[in-house]
């Protein structure tokens, strides 16, 4: 399955007009923003941002966005995203790109988004790599481009951006722009899947089913199918059903611990394929 994700990630320090923003008050904002107070975090930002913070501004977006400690409103979302992406700010440049993909608060505009995804993806922003890759592939504003897709997948994923890896692997899967090679797929969707990506790991849990590249093993398919079904991956709860008609109560039980255990250690004791 593809995906078409951006990172509402938050930067510390960034040069601004020719200087260092300040981080005191900015890290302050960034503190309470993780944490979840975002009353804190909006009494920081605001003022920042109608300095012209950059990082500020973008955050601020972010907020509207989402609804952290505002209510949602992606038209200001879209007007401080719109004020950082002007300075040069990646991420606010990545961010916008998706308001105008999705038509949030703004007309749908794919030519804009490109031109959003470019700016930040050559300076190497792997999110709207991802996202740039995404719309060659599969059309969006551009002539479908298998082989530009590619590249920028390519480059993603080598930065370890788990929506890239995902992406990457399902044309490896479906053999689009180069040869099917299942074996491939799978090291990709392994790579997202040691990050949490819930697709990733729907993808290795069907693939071990199906023994497509690798060994068929009804177990491990079930631990990853379960633990891509804790973290909201769609998946059709016949798909468990049939998988767990096919092995044991003894490793039900067994593949149910499994899966725990896998959660439990943030995916670094799964089984290694």
């Amino acid at each position: 399955m593809n995906k078409l994700l951006g990172a509402l990630l938050i930067g510390l320090m960034l040069t601004v007009g020719g200087s260092i923003a300040r981080a005191g008050s900015l890290e302050d904002g960034v503190a309470a923003l993780q944490r979840g107070d975002y009353a804190t975090a909006l009494r920081v930002f605001q003022p920042l941002a109608a300095q012209g913070n950059a990082i500020a501004q973008n955050n601020l977006g972010a907020m509207y966005e989402n609804g952290s400690g505002v209510p949602q409103d992606y038209r200001e979302a879209a007007k401080w995203y719109q004020l950082s992406a002007a300075q040069g700010n990646v991420r606010a440049q990545s961010n916008l790109g998706l308001i105008y993909v999705n038509g949030l608060g703004i007309p749908k505009d794919y030519n804009e988004a490109l031109k959003l995804f470019r700016l930040a993806a050559a300076q190497g922003h792997a999110p709207a790599q991802n996202d740039l890759g995404f719309m060659y592939q599969t059309g969006q504003g551009v002539p479908k481009d298998y082989n530009e897709a590619l590249k920028l997948f390519r480059v993603a994923a080598a930065q370890g951006n788990a929506p890239a890896q995902v992406n990457l692997g399902k044309m490896y899967f479906d053999g689009q722009g180069v040869p099917q090679d299942y074996n491939e797929a799978f090291k990709l969707f392994w790579l997202a899947a040691a990050q949490g990506d819930a697709t990733a790991q729907k993808n290795i849990g069907l693939m071990y089913a199906n023994g497509q590249g690798v060994q068929r093993d009804y177990v491990r398919s079930y631990i990853w199918l379960t633990v891509s079904a804790a973290n909201r991956g769609a998946l059709a709860p016949e798909t468990l059903r049939s998988i767990a008609s096919h092995i044991s109560l003894e490793q039900f039980d067994l593949a149910r611990k499994l899966a725990m255990q896998c959660k439990e250690t943030n995916y670094k004791q799964c089984g290694e394929p």
